[in-house]
């Protein structure tokens, strides 16, 4: 076995960065997210329709991490308080906008076709993403997610 500890030789890991606009409207408290940039270095890309969909459906995911979803717990017992699914909010078409995938060429000697995995890379960095966008709209840093009006007048 390994040690990652004392040898990282074979950790191949994949990489993105995330950009992140949005357009909050102070009276309503409503933040848009008008465009996301993801760029992922994954090694080679087999398939650019599938990886760029993977990526696609992380961004999603990583809108409704950032401005919907919240699991509301009781402390006390360490129940889940939220009601039902129904109520758990999602990303919706009307959610999403302009999202660009960029995938980085990379190259990648450590398997015979130079890949690596795309699965979660798509999620990464996005709330974080939206989070800064927020800030630089409205000079409140909002480290609590989902960021909502509450958060927002603090």
């Amino acid at each position: 076995t390994t040690n990652p500890a004392e040898d990282d030789s074979r950790a191949h890991n994949s990489h993105s960065a995330v950009f992140a606009e949005v357009k909050v409207d102070e009276q309503l408290g409503v933040i848009r997210v008008t465009r996301v940039v993801s760029a992922v270095a994954a090694g080679r890309i087999l398939n650019t329709k599938t990886a760029s969909s993977q990526i696609l459906g992380g961004v999603v995911w990583g809108i409704g991490m950032a401005l919907h979803e919240e699991t509301l717990i009781d402390h006390k017992f360490g129940r889940i308080m939220n009601a039902n699914i129904a109520e758990y909010h999602v990303p919706v078409n009307a959610d999403v906008h302009d999202i660009n995938v960029i995938f980085v060429d990379e190259a990648d000697d450590s398997n015979p076709l130079g890949v690596k995995g795309i699965g979660e890379i798509g999620i990464v960095g996005v709330a974080a993403a939206i989070a800064n966008a927020v800030y630089h709209a409205t000079g409140k840093r909002v480290r609590d997610l989902p960021i909502t009006l509450d958060k927002l007048s603090r």
